[in-house]
């Protein structure tokens, strides 16, 4: 499948749905999409469409939300796409994904310790980079801390 196929199928299932789409060149393709619907929304891209999940990465912006995007490449093809979702701050929880992937489960696990985003229904949420003995509600790439 090629990109225009990838484009379009994602487009007929969840087009409407879709906050932002934007591409920030030919290989960096960005969509901005509601939190509710982040699992369905990873399914898709995992199942039918045949994605890999990459990499997730968390900021805490000056806006008061935490952004998560979630990083997919398709083998073979040059385009990441990635899934922008927002988290308030005052709410950190996002569903875990790691019943869908496991290679996520880490990455939720770090961005958990180092920006205070609850992943419910996660399998483990161990310290993965700090200490087990680090202050609780301390979260080192917070603004405010």
């Amino acid at each position: 499948m090629k990109w225009p196929d990838i484009e379009k199928k994602i487009k007929e299932k969840f087009g409407k749905q879709i906050l932002k789409w934007a591409e920030h060149n030919e290989r960096r393709i960005y969509a901005d999409i509601p939190l509710p619907l982040l699992k369905e929304f990873v399914q898709f891209l995992l199942g039918p469409l045949k994605g890999r999940f990459i990499i997730a990465s968390g900021v805490d912006t000056p806006r008061g939300v935490i952004e998560i995007l979630y990083h997919f490449d398709f083998y073979q093809l040059p385009q990441v796409f990635s899934l922008r979702v927002m988290v308030d701050k005052k709410n950190p929880k996002v569903e875990s994904l790691a019943g869908v992937s496991k290679a996520i489960e880490w990455i939720e696990r770090e961005i958990h310790e180092l920006l205070g985003i609850e992943f419910t229904g996660h399998p483990d949420m161990r310290h993965l980079i700090l200490p087990d003995d680090w202050p609780e509600g301390n979260y080192p790439l917070r603004r405010d801390q």
